[in-house]
């Protein structure tokens, strides 16, 4: 194992500065912003309000209830409604993010998501450990569809977790299930 920087054999430094380098590119600030916007559900969708039973489902299945355009947009309100909304947003970032096809298009989401929500101080940092911190950093020295995995299911956990059952027992909620 290196032990400071005057042990590290020629190849450890050589990768340093390779990882470095990587990180450098994937950080600088955009010559356009316009390129990065990615959307997020601001406005209710043009979808129809579930069923009852279709919206007991979501009591259940935290995955049920993203994937529901309304069922979305209602817990991204809700989040919003308790200043966390950045955790839906985040989810959803991640999941267009997996969809992208363009390698190049890829690096400049993968910056775009890291800037926004994960970097120490984003304007809408989600909430993970250092470990997961550091991992999803790693992985975006070289992007793909699964750099964003490990950060996406600490967040999904906790939207499970804690915000699922206060949305569930809202007023909102407890009016689309009668």
């Amino acid at each position: 194992m290196c032990k400071g920087l005057a042990a590290l054999p020629h190849t450890c430094l050589e990768r340093a500065k390779e990882i470095k380098t990587k990180l450098g590119t994937l950080l600088q600030k955009p010559d356009s912003a316009i390129d990065f916007i990615i959307p997020y559900p601001e406005k209710p969708p043009k979808a129809q309000k579930p069923s009852p039973g279709e919206a007991l489902q979501w009591r259940d299945s935290l995955e049920k209830l993203l994937q529901d355009p309304y069922g979305l947009t209602s817990f991204h309100s809700f989040l919003r409604s308790e200043f966390s909304e950045e955790n839906a947003e985040f989810w959803v970032a991640c999941e267009d993010y997996k969809k992208t096809k363009s390698p190049v298009k890829m690096v400049e989401k993968a910056k775009k998501i890291y800037e926004e929500f994960i970097q120490t101080e984003a304007p809408k940092e989600v909430n993970i450990d250092h470990f997961t911190k550091d991992v999803t950093m790693k992985n975006l020295v070289e992007p793909s569809p699964s750099s964003f995995d490990m950060a996406q299911k600490r967040i999904f956990a906790l939207m499970e977790k804690d915000s699922l059952p206060r949305f569930v027992r809202s007023e909102f909620y407890q009016e689309l299930i009668k």
